[in-house]
């Protein structure tokens, strides 16, 4: 990594600028509009069907594909070598179903609208199980797209140089000319968010909505990533890492409340969480403790040591705003000005 001469951040070499987004699960309803704005623009085509460049799991679950979290790649703790991973199995994504709409909407059926058959995983098919046990159970929603990470081991995986990231905006992208669909991709993503398809034979990923970024839309116009765009509750700021005046910068590195996910991976992901927080348990009578209900040992898991630090700044910034003080903290955090939001076009001078 080198270190801009504009900038206290560290990008991957050879890239101008880091693309970023934030995304603040307290907002996040699991509606899954951001996969289907997703899956409507990227991949409809065949061998594309199983694929989610976006999705929406539930935690604690198992996530799309099973068991991701535990399916190797990524670094050793020193960031030195490549950690063996493994190709998840087509099962593990799930497969499509066929519904008996036919039946319901053209033959009098008044059986319920259900798979006919081979209903066994899907995307978030473990949707708000959750854990722990009444009154305090609970549960919530983790939106995915690939981190175009900072060390990308995907990138370094790919014998034929086919994955790089993009000089301008250090967007991670799979030249389909030079893939030959090996799949060390697949494997060496500790997130699996490189995906093979089984018609073309090559490997496909989120793109970040670059056409978008650019202008290539019908009116010429930028925008952000579908997803973002289309989120009910706007829970993303689409930005740049490095643009020191835009919420990004601050979310991540001067309040810390952003944090990647899965740290220990050790490929630097772009794509930061602001992590949830809940009310805290009951006991069977109904009274409140001061027992966190999302177990911080858990979340510590999902986003490193950095969670309680972020939490309880959180907290005192909240506790701050209803005491009537000025945060700039909660003012980012509640931002609906997609100016602000959505700060895309910050370096196009450079």
């Amino acid at each position: 990594m080198s270190t801009q001469d504009d900038t206290n951040i560290n990008v991957a070499d050879g890239v101008d600028h880091q693309v970023a987004m934030v995304m603040d699960l307290n907002k996040c309803i699991g509606c899954q509009t951001c996969t289907i704005a997703c899956k409507d623009l990227w991949t409809e085509g065949g061998g594309t069907d199983y694929m989610y460049w976006n999705n929406v799991e539930t935690k604690p679950g198992e996530g799309y594909p099973r068991g991701w979290e535990e399916s190797g790649g990524g670094w050793t703790d020193d960031g030195s070598e490549r950690v063996a991973g493994e190709i998840p199995s087509r099962e593990d994504y799930g497969r499509p179903w066929e519904f008996n709409h036919s039946e319901i909407m053209y033959e009098g059926s008044d059986e319920p609208l259900r798979p006919r058959e081979g209903a066994e995983w899907g995307p978030n098919w473990d949707e708000d199980q959750g854990a722990g046990e009444y009154p305090n159970s609970y549960y919530f929603y983790l939106p995915r797209i690939c981190n175009h990470c900072t060390h990308p081991s995907c990138v370094e995986a790919c014998p034929r140089q086919a994955l790089y990231k993009r000089e301008e905006d250090g967007i991670v992208l799979v030249d389909q000319e030079r893939c030959r669909g090996y799949r060390y991709c697949v494997e060496g993503c500790p997130y699996k968010k490189v995906y093979y398809n089984t018609v073309s034979k090559k490997s496909e990923k989120c793109i970040f909505c670059y056409p978008r970024l650019e202008g290539e839309g019908p009116d010429g116009e930028t925008y952000a990533p579908a997803c973002a765009e289309e989120c009910p509750p706007q829970l993303r700021l689409v930005g740049f890492l490095d643009d020191e005046d835009g919420p990004i910068y601050k979310l991540v590195e001067e309040y810390e409340v952003a944090l990647p996910l899965h740290p220990e991976f050790r490929t630097q992901p772009n794509v930061y969480y602001i992590p949830p927080y809940a009310p805290g348990q009951h006991t069977e009578d109904g009274e409140s403790v001061d027992v966190d209900r999302i177990p911080r040992g858990y979340l510590r898991e999902l986003f490193g040591d950095g969670v309680d630090q972020a939490l309880n700044t959180i907290e005192r910034e909240r506790q701050r705003a209803r005491q009537g003080d000025d945060s700039e903290l909660m003012e980012l955090l509640q931002h609906k000005n997609p100016a602000k939001q959505y700060r895309l076009g910050v370096f196009d001078d450079d």
